[in-house]
């Protein structure tokens, strides 16, 4: 095939991809990209679960069900960190519409996609007084400037005790390129978060209170 012949037929396809659009057709409206929210840095990690002031709600509860059967985490301030580490998750969530500043749904989606696909029957066996006893840690990235409502957060996780949530700057902004005012869209910005959520436990000894995690390396023969 020469050129000459190659280069008619891209000029007949291009003539029936016009003659073949309908002139009726509704013209795509645009949006013009906006900045992203440039608010103050307002999550810090929360010492404790009083800061909050989450009231006298000990156990929060992802539903009546929930509530019925006696699910949900218990909210502890202790240590800021499970001493000895049995099992570490990690969570994607993303929430496309709706207020940008608030990244809770975002979060609450991070963490169920951290801990619904695994099973870790060793928790009965390996930590000191089973699933109920075990230690949670969550640590949240979320995009500079938006909120989180921890006690939603905390509602997700059946059982166990619930350290203070840890909340700092992470995840991302997107431009969807998709505007939906019917969920409350004012541009096409939609956040991403990550969490990080720890189990394990404290030893009851003294010099196991400390602020920080045993740490094993492979070459030491772990």
């Amino acid at each position: 095939m020469t050129m000459k012949i190659l280069q008619r037929q891209i000029k007949i396809r291009r003539r029936i991809l016009v003659e073949t659009r309908s002139p009726s057709a509704p013209a795509i409206q645009t949006f013009s990209h906006r900045p992203y929210h440039k608010l103050p840095v307002t999550h810090q990690p929360s010492s404790s679960w009083k800061d909050l002031q989450v009231g006298d709600i000990e156990r929060p509860t992802w539903n009546d069900e929930w509530k019925r059967l006696g699910l949900g985490a218990k909210l502890v301030d202790d240590m800021p960190f499970p001493s000895n580490l049995f099992f570490v998750q990690l969570g994607f969530g993303a929430d496309q519409h709706g207020e940008k500043s608030n990244a809770t749904k975002a979060c609450v989606r991070a963490v169920r996609n951290a801990i619904e696909f695994n099973s870790i029957p060793g928790v009965i066996q390996h930590i000191p007084g089973g699933r109920h006893a075990m230690l949670i840690h969550v640590k949240l990235g979320v995009p500079k400037g938006a909120t989180v409502d921890r006690l939603q957060v905390a509602k997700v996780f059946p059982y166990g005790r619930l350290l203070p949530i840890q909340v700092e700057v992470g995840g991302l902004e997107f431009h969807s390129g998709r505007v939906v005012e019917e969920l409350g869209d004012d541009d096409d910005v939609g956040i991403c978060c990550v969490a990080c959520v720890s189990i394990g436990y404290n030893d009851d000894d003294d010099e196991s209170k400390q602020t920080s995690h045993k740490t094993f390396s492979t070459k030491d023969g772990y």
